[in-house]
């Protein structure tokens, strides 16, 4: 146990730790070179790691280790499993979805082909699975628990979201729990594995999993926001992408509870085409700010990120690595991109 060091935290760099993180991880991935054999599965594994990303879930897990105690290089390992695990779901994904592009590049199976997509993204997931070896047998079961949970879920969530594609009776209570598998539990998972590799106390990792798991759904929810009313330049994707593909989001059900018979029509009119134009995002735009929902989504953004928040006032750390995650929490929900 190391409870006695999370008084004393020195020389606070603010968020400066998270660039920091973000180099560590970087050097770390850049440094690997996988160079097994046959080069047509591990190519494309060294190729998407290597195209960049945010490289969010990572950084989390290397500032929750030093939250309570141990050190960034400690939870490298840690780390860079959560990274493997979340771009071998984007290849299968984009397998999915038929997406030509992923971060401005060829997507796995664009570039190469279908199958080796398949494998290679099978092939990552076994290799995040090794790199808890390097810890010491109890901290790597603790470690292959959670990730075996939490690789469950996310799929899970991503089966319920491809199943709301073709329902038309899905509750604003699914699209959260949906949300929550597809993407919360990671972002949980991230900040509870550095409480893991730090040996903290049960009660500060299930904490600190929550204020996770609380903050990637207000991130999700941000995410569908800026999906509709961000700035394209920002934002780094087609704004109206949701739109024109038919996604049932908080926006979408939220506007058709607000909405009047007609306004709800037009949207359901809406919804059930394909029509790939400007005109449909602009419309479906205009039916969102009529019933309401961009104040209801802020609300909502703020709700999770004040869950989140509460946990921290609770949470036995230093003040300055507190307020570090309070300004964290407070920068996701007021992002551009």
């Amino acid at each position: 146990m190391k409870n006695n060091r999370y008084i004393c935290k020195q020389n606070s760099n603010s968020m400066n730790h998270l660039d920091r993180y973000r180099e560590e991880v970087s050097s770390f991935i850049d440094g690997t070179q996988i160079s097994k054999s046959p080069k047509e599965l591990y190519d494309p594994i060294d190729y998407i790691l290597k195209i960049g990303g945010k490289r969010l879930r990572p950084i989390l897990t290397l500032f929750s280790a030093e939250v309570f105690g141990s050190t960034s290089k400690e939870a490298i390992y840690a780390a860079v499993a959560i990274e493997m695990f979340h771009n071998f779901s984007l290849i299968h994904d984009d397998i999915m979805d038929d997406a030509p592009l992923r971060r401005g590049n060829k997507t796995v199976h664009e570039k190469w082909n279908l199958n080796t997509g398949i494998l290679s993204g099978d092939a990552m997931l076994i290799l995040a699975y090794q790199y808890f070896e390097n810890y010491e047998p109890q901290v790597f079961r603790e470690l292959a628990k959670l990730f075996s949970k939490t690789a469950l879920e996310v799929c899970e969530g991503q089966q319920m979201d491809i199943n709301f594609e073709t329902r038309t009776d899905v509750s604003i209570e699914e699209y959260i729990k949906m949300i929550d598998y597809k993407t919360a539990v990671l972002v949980g998972a991230a900040f509870e594995m550095g409480s893991i590799v730090a040996k903290t106390s049960a009660e500060n990792r299930t904490a600190i999993y929550d204020y996770g798991r609380y903050l990637g759904i207000a991130f999700q929810l941000q995410d569908d926001f800026l999906d509709a009313f961000g700035d394209a330049e920002t934002f780094g994707k087609q704004v109206g992408g949701d739109i024109l593909e038919n996604k049932k989001t908080f926006l979408y059900l939220k506007s058709l509870e607000n909405a009047n018979a007609n306004q709800k029509a037009a949207l359901e009119k809406w919804f059930a085409t394909t029509e790939n134009t400007q005109e449909k995002i602009e419309a479906v735009k205009m039916l969102f700010e009529e019933t309401g929902v961009v104040s209801d989504s802020e609300k909502l953004i703020e709700e999770y990120t004040n869950k989140a928040l509460h946990i921290l006032d609770n949470l036995e750390i230093a003040i300055d690595y507190k307020e570090e995650l309070r300004e964290f929490s407070l920068n996701l929900m007021n992002r551009t991109v």
